[in-house]
C-alpha cells in the first residue's frame, strides 16, 4: 500500500485528533506552569490553523480535509465547541468558517533593530481544555474506528486517514493495543488508517520522538504507546529527516514524554499529508 494518493475534493483526506481530557492533564507542561489541557489545546487549534491555511486557495478553502477532534475523559465524544460542537466530522471549510470564538493572543516578534516587541494576533479557538475524569482510551479509540469505518467506505479512493492520539496517561477502561490495530486495519485503496500517539509530559526529561524500535523506552506504557502506533510513509519519513529527525525506515508516528515544543513539532509533521491538488 503506497499512501501516494493525490488529495483533491473530490478525494479528500482526513485527520482524527484523540485527545485525553482526564483529571492529570491538570499537570503542568515540562518546564512550564502551563497546564498540559491548556498547552494541548492551544497546539491543536494552532494546527486547524494550519491545515486551513494549506487548503486555502483563491477562490477560497478547499474541502482537502475532513477534521474531528474527540475528548476523552469524564465522558467521550465529539469534542469541537460552538457551532461545530456535537459533530465527529467536519470539511475543513465549515472549521474554516465556524471557530467558536476568535481570542486576542500576544506574540513576540522581530522589531527589525535586533530586538522583540509584543504583537496582537488573532487566535481562532475551535476546541477548548478540559481536565476531568479517568482516561478511557480504549472507547475513544472505538468511537475513532465508528467513526472512520463509515468514512473509508464513503471515500475508498482517499488518502487514508490519520489518527492523532495525545494522552498523559495509561487508559483506564482496559488493554487500547488491540483497539489501536483493529483501527489501523481499517483502509482505503491507497493504504491503511495511520495511528500516531503522543505522550504529553511533566518531566524534563529528553522527548523521544518518531523511534523506531522498543529499546531505550522506560516502561510498559511507553512501549505499549509504541506498539499501537503506524509506520510513518516515506513521504512523513522524508518531511521528517527534512526537520533535522535522525530516523531510519522503521520509524513509527510515535512521541514519548513530549514537552510543548516536541508537541508541536510532532503535530506539524503529522499533519503534512503530501499531494494536495
Amino acid at each position: 500500500m503506497s499512501y501516494t494518493a493525490a488529495i483533491d475534493r473530490t478525494n479528500p483526506s482526513c485527520f482524527l485528533f484523540l485527545i485525553d481530557q482526564s483529571g492529570s492533564m491538570e499537570d503542568p507542561m515540562a518546564g512550564a506552569s502551563k497546564r498540559k489541557a491548556d498547552s494541548v489545546a492551544d497546539t491543536v487549534n494552532r494546527i486547524l490553523s494550519s491545515l486551513i491555511i494549506k487548503c486555502a486557495r483563491g477562490e477560497g478553502i478547499r474541502d482537502y480535509y475532513d477534521i474531528g477532534v474527540i475528548g476523552y475523559g469524564a465522558s467521550v465524544g465529539p469534542a469541537f465547541t460552538g457551532a461545530l460542537a456535537g459533530r465527529n466530522l467536519v470539511p475543513i471549510r465549515e472549521v474554516a468558517n465556524s471557530p467558536a470564538r476568535v481570542d486576542e493572543r500576544t506574540k513576540k516578534v522581530d522589531d527589525g533593530a535586533g530586538g522583540l516587541v509584543n504583537q496582537t494576533v488573532k487566535f481562532p479557538i475551535w476546541f477548548d481544555p478540559v481536565a476531568n475524569g479517568g482516561t478511557p482510551m480504549c472507547e475513544a479509540l472505538n468511537r475513532a474506528h465508528q467513526v472512520l469505518q463509515e468514512w473509508v467506505s464513503n471515500h475508498a479512493n482517499s488518502y487514508p486517514p490519520i489518527v492523532i492520539n495525545i494522552t498523559h496517561r495509561e487508559a483506564t477502561d482496559g488493554n487500547p493495543l488491540p483497539v489501536a490495530q483493529s483501527l489501523s486495519n481499517l483502509s482505503t485503496n491507497d493504504g491503511n488508517v495511520l495511528v500516531f500517539n503522543c505522550h504529553v509530559s511533566s518531566s524534563g526529561n529528553a522527548p523521544l520522538i518518531f523511534h523506531d524500535n522498543e529499546e531505550g523506552l522506560p516502561d510498559e506504557y511507553a512501549r505499549l504507546l509504541f506498539q499501537m502506533s503506524s509506520q510513518l510513509p516515506d513521504a512523513l519519513h522524508d518531511t521528517a529527516r527534512s526537520e533535522d529527525f535522525k530516523i531510519n525506515d522503521r520509524a513509527r508516528g510515535f512521541a514519548f514524554n513530549a514537552d510543548l515544543e516536541a508537541l508541536i513539532r510532532f503535530l506539524d509533521i503529522g499533519t503534512r499529508a503530501a499531494n494536495l491538488r
